[in-house]
């Protein structure tokens, strides 16, 4: 048994564990959907906030952060990993799988269902620029518009939003500028599904809901990507309900906040600068 601040951690390999990883917090609104769906399990959560923002960094570098994250769980346990950024999986996605054993699940772009629901034929994703330009969000897009005649998505960077969220500025002012700056012009034009493309997004749903006020529905890809990972390992045994978090840079604390209130009554370590 070891102690984390205030918190205990036993310590011992359990029959599944889950590894998460992020570029930082954004990641978190996935666990919580894991959570959700999976109820009392054991996971591994890596914030890689040193590097974080991963919205303007060189895929090359992406590949060696996600292969180093992912070696670094794995030896710490995971049996499969959620790569529970949309950046990282449009970059390294495949070289995780073709590199690892075990199974990886990356994030979708959840164009699917807003394309399917579309009334008025207008859609907008707001998302990273690599994303944007990923290999999977482009089949995506074109398998689902195929066919489908004066569909018109809108795309926007949403520039500036991790640092908002990972700053603990969800409901800053200025933060609060660069929705109206990103959504508005969508909204304008007629979209009525808006897809939140990063996973550090749903943490702003509140304030995108205010500004788009009825007008339009805010798409969540995290729920889908939780149901994917408990498919493949939905009949496995519970374990203790055990969380490691690990972090490239040192927990703030917005984000000691967040991970007590997704953690509840479980068991949690918090491990500062890590790899």
């Amino acid at each position: 048994m070891a102690f984390c601040g205030q918190h205990i951690f036993y310590i011992g390999k359990v029959e599944i564990m889950i590894g998460v990883y992020d570029s930082g917090l954004g990641g978190l609104t996935v666990l919580s959907e894991l959570v959700k769906a999976r109820g009392r399990r054991d996971y591994l959560y890596f914030a890689d906030s040193k590097h974080c923002p991963y919205g303007l960094k060189t895929n090359d570098f992406l590949r060696e952060r996600a292969e180093a994250v992912s070696r670094f769980l794995i030896n710490r346990g995971a049996d499969m990993i959620v790569v529970a950024c949309n950046t990282a999986t449009a970059a390294a996605i495949s070289h995780l799988r073709s590199t690892f054993s075990i199974p990886f699940v990356g994030m979708e772009p959840a164009i699917k269902p807003a394309i399917l629901n579309t009334r008025t034929g207008v859609v907008g994703v707001l998302a990273t620029a690599v994303t944007f330009t990923g290999e999977l969000y482009h089949k995506t897009l074109e398998h689902f518009t195929a066919g489908q005649e004066g569909i018109k998505v809108i795309e926007q960077v949403g520039y500036g939003l991790v640092e908002a969220v990972e700053g603990g500025l969800i409901h800053a002012p200025e933060t609060i500028d660069l929705l109206h700056k990103y959504i508005d012009p969508m909204l304008a034009a007629g979209a009525d599904h808006i897809v939140l493309g990063c996973t550090h997004y749903p943490f702003l749903a509140d304030e995108i809901a205010k500004i788009c006020n009825g007008r339009a529905t805010i798409v969540n890809p995290a729920p889908a990507v939780a149901r994917q990972a408990v498919k493949l390992y939905k009949d496995t045994p519970r374990g203790k309900g055990d969380w490691q978090f690990f972090s490239s840079a040192t927990f703030s604390p917005e984000a000691a906040d967040i991970i007590k209130g997704i953690c509840g009554r479980h068991r949690y370590c918090l491990n500062d600068n890590i790899l």
